[in-house]
C-alpha cells in the first residue's frame, strides 16, 4: 500500500499496482513506498528528478509545459521535472538507446498510440489503468482510450489530446480566383482544383514523397481513401488489392502538382509550404491555423479545411489520428511519482494552457475541458469555430495504422511497420522511380509480413 497526501492534507492509502488514485491526491504530495509513507514528502522527494520526453518543442508549447512543471514542483517540494525534446522522426532510435541502456525518461508524451502499443508488447511500458482512473475515466470522450487498450486488457497509456493529421487545407481566395465553387470531395475534384490553382509560382499541393514517417502515415490514409486497408481484420497484410494500386496511381498523378522539394518533404516542410503561400492546398493538423495567423496574416481570413477527399463519394473519409499519448516506461525508477505527474498534466489550468499553445493542433480528450469556457475563449478557436469543430469530429472518429477501423484489433507491430519505412519506400519506388507496381506491392507485403511474424 501507499499513502498519498492530498492538497487539502487528507491522507488516503492506495495500492500503486492496478489501483485507483484519486484525482486530487494524484496531484498532491506523494510518498514512494510504505516504508516512507509516514515521512514528510521532502524526505522522499529530496534530489528526485523526473525526466519528461516529448517531440513537441514549439516555444509556446514548451512555455506551457514549464508552467505545468512549476505547478507540480510547487506541491511536491524537492521534486524536479526536466523537459527534454525528441523529434517526430528521431524518437524511435532515441528511445531504443534509452531502453537498451536502462536510462529511460520517466514519462513520455505526444508519441503516436501505435508506438506505445509496440513498446508495451515488448514489456517496456508500465500499465496506465490507475492514471486513467485518477484523471477520471468517465470524463473522456466515448472510446477515447480504446486505441490504448492492449491485448491483455490493460491500458498502455492515454491520449494527451486528439489530432486530425490529414485534413485538407484550402485557400478560399485562390479557389475564388480559379472559379472553383465547391470544396473538393473526390480525388478527381481535388486534382482539378490543384491544377486550376497552380500558377504564378504557387503549386497545387505539398504532399510528402520522402522516405519518412509522414509519407508512410499519409499514404496509409490514401489507401483507405481508395477503399483499401493495410491489414485485414485478422491483421494479415492486405496490400495486394486494386485499392492500393489506385492509391499509388493517384499519388503519382499529384506529384507534378507539388514543389520539387516534396521528394524529401516531411511534416515541417509540408506545413511550411502551405503556411508560406507556396502551395494552394495543405495537409496537416490544426497547427496550420496558429501558424498562418502568426506567420502569414494576409491569408488568415481565407484559410479553411475539409476532410481529405476520397476516390469516390461512396468511400467514407478516413482521418488519421495519431492519438498523441502519455505513457511511462517500465524501467523508470520513479514510477509512482511519474504517475502522479502524468495525472497532473490534465489539471484544467495547465491542460488548457497546453492546448492553447497550439490551438486546433492537439484537441482535448476530456469532455469537461472541451466545454470549459476558458478553453473556448482562445482567439484562434473563436475565429475558426467551424474548422475546429470539424477537426474535433474527424479526430474523434479517426484511426491509424495501429487501429485501422473499429473492427480491427489493436496492432502492436504497427510502430515497427512505420519505423521500417516499407510503405514510404513503396511510394518512392513506384511514384518516383517508376518501378512495376505489382512487383513493389509484393515486395512490400513480404517486408511487412516479416515484421508481423518476427
Amino acid at each position: 500500500m501507499r499513502t498519498i497526501i492530498s492538497r487539502e492534507g487528507r491522507m488516503k492509502e492506495t495500492s500503486m499496482l492496478g489501483q485507483r488514485i484519486s484525482r486530487r491526491s494524484a496531484l498532491g504530495r506523494i510518498a514512494a513506498s510504505s516504508a516512507l509513507a509516514a515521512m514528510p514528502i521532502r524526505a522522499f522527494a529530496q534530489d528526485t528528478t523526473i525526466r519528461w520526453w516529448s517531440p513537441q518543442s514549439a516555444p509556446a508549447q514548451v512555455a506551457a509545459y514549464k508552467s505545468q512543471i512549476a505547478a507540480f514542483e510547487a506541491i511536491n517540494p524537492g521534486v524536479k521535472v526536466v523537459f527534454e525534446t525528441t523529434s517526430d522522426e528521431g524518437y524511435a532510435p532515441q528511445l531504443a538507446a534509452a531502453f537498451s541502456s536502462g536510462e529511460v525518461p520517466d514519462i513520455v508524451t505526444h508519441l503516436p498510440s501505435f508506438a506505445v502499443q509496440s513498446y508495451y508488447a515488448s514489456d517496456l511500458v508500465e500499465p496506465f489503468n490507475d492514471v486513467i482512473d485518477a484523471i477520471g475515466a468517465d470524463d473522456y470522450f466515448d472510446g477515447a482510450n480504446d486505441v490504448f487498450r492492449a491485448a491483455d486488457g490493460n491500458y498502455v497509456g492515454t491520449g494527451i489530446g486528439n489530432s486530425a493529421a490529414n485534413m485538407l487545407w484550402l485557400r478560399k481566395d485562390l479557389m475564388e480566383e480559379a472559379e472553383i465553387a465547391d470544396n473538393p470531395r473526390t480525388w478527381d475534384e481535388l486534382r482539378a482544383a490543384c491544377q486550376a490553382m497552380q500558377k504564378g509560382g504557387i503549386f497545387g499541393a505539398p504532399l510528402p514523397y520522402g522516405r519518412n514517417s509522414m509519407t508512410t502515415l499519409i499514404f496509409v490514409g490514401v489507401i483507405h481513401q481508395a477503399g483499401g486497408q493495410v491489414f485485414d481484420k485478422d491483421l494479415n497484410v492486405a496490400l495486394d488489392t486494386q485499392a492500393t494500386r489506385d492509391a499509388l496511381e493517384f499519388y503519382a498523378s499529384m506529384r507534378e502538382l507539388c514543389p520539387s522539394g516534396a521528394t524529401n518533404y516531411s511534416w515541417g516542410e509540408a506545413i511550411t509550404a502551405f503556411v508560406s503561400g507556396a502551395t494552394a492546398t495543405g495537409i496537416y493538423t490544426g497547427r496550420v491555423l496558429g501558424n498562418v495567423n502568426a506567420q502569414n496574416p494576409p491569408i488568415a481570413d481565407s484559410v479553411t479545411c475539409v476532410r481529405y477527399p476520397t476516390a469516390s463519394t461512396d468511400i467514407p473519409a478516413w482521418t488519421f489520428n495519431d492519438f498523441p499519448s502519455v505513457f511511462i516506461p517500465r524501467q523508470s525508477k520513479n514510477i509512482d511519482l511519474a504517475k502522479a505527474f502524468a495525472a497532473s498534466l490534465f489539471n484544467p489550468d495547465g491542460y488548457i494552457q497546453q492546448l492553447h499553445a497550439a490551438p486546433g493542433h492537439v484537441l482535448p480528450v476530456l469532455k469537461s475541458i472541451n466545454e470549459n469556457s476558458q478553453y473556448q475563449s482562445n482567439e484562434i478557436i473563436q475565429k475558426y469555430p467551424a474548422e475546429v469543430e470539424l477537426m474535433s469530429q474527424a479526430a474523434a472518429g479517426g484511426f491509424n495504422l495501429g487501429y485501422e477501423s473499429g473492427d480491427h484489433p489493436s496492432n502492436e507491430k504497427a510502430g515497427e511497420v512505420v519505423g521500417s519505412g516499407a510503405i514510404a519506400e513503396m511510394v518512392q519506388r513506384v511514384v518516383l522511380n517508376g518501378e512495376n507496381a505489382d512487383q513493389v506491392i509484393g515486395d512490400t507485403t513480404k517486408a511487412i509480413e516479416d515484421i508481423m511474424n518476427g
